[in-house]
């Protein structure tokens, strides 16, 4: 083997290596950059991933609170290119058992995405209020969409997020 051949093989283990971290980890950022809300989210589960349009996806969030939830809502924004493209709005005792006493609890919610959903890298941010429509969290992060045939070079599993 040469000395070309031999950087050309380094050059690809060194890009696959940085490659590989940016395919298979993702992450969430609190919307307050010092996250400073009574309730921290510990993790972030997209089911499958990546989302297909016209097909079911799960999003389950993990955290852990300081007070007592009695109820309030959790609000989804959904942004492509910058602009918001869809919002909603959900009862949080829809999602999780009511009341919330302090400590871990998680969320739940899935929905299916219209099948002309165009494919593309979303972001998304996730807004828990509680009663008084206070903020008690605020996250976001990247959402890949195929259409619904697409094969994806991820193996079709779960993507699991952690700030």
């Amino acid at each position: 083997m040469d000395g070309r051949m031999f950087s050309r093989i380094l050059f690809l283990l060194f890009a696959v290596h940085l490659l590989l971290p940016a395919i298979f980890a993702a992450k969430f950022d609190y919307c307050d950059k010092r996250g400073n809300y009574p309730v921290k989210v510990d993790g972030l589960k997209v089911s499958p991933y990546p989302v297909k349009g016209g097909k079911p996806a799960t999003f389950a969030v993990s955290a852990s609170t300081e007070k007592n939830l009695s109820g309030g809502k959790f609000e989804v924004e959904v942004s492509l290119f910058g602009v918001r493209i869809h919002s909603e709005s959900h009862d949080l005792c829809e999602a999780t058992s009511c009341p919330v006493k302090p400590g871990k609890f998680s969320l739940s919610h899935s929905q299916s995405l219209p099948p002309f959903t165009p494919p593309g890298m979303y972001s998304v941010k996730i807004i828990l209020k509680d009663t008084d429509k206070e903020q008690l969290t605020c996250i976001s992060f990247k959402l890949k969409i195929v259409f619904g045939d697409e094969k994806s070079a991820i193996p079709e599993e779960s993507l699991v997020a952690e700030s």
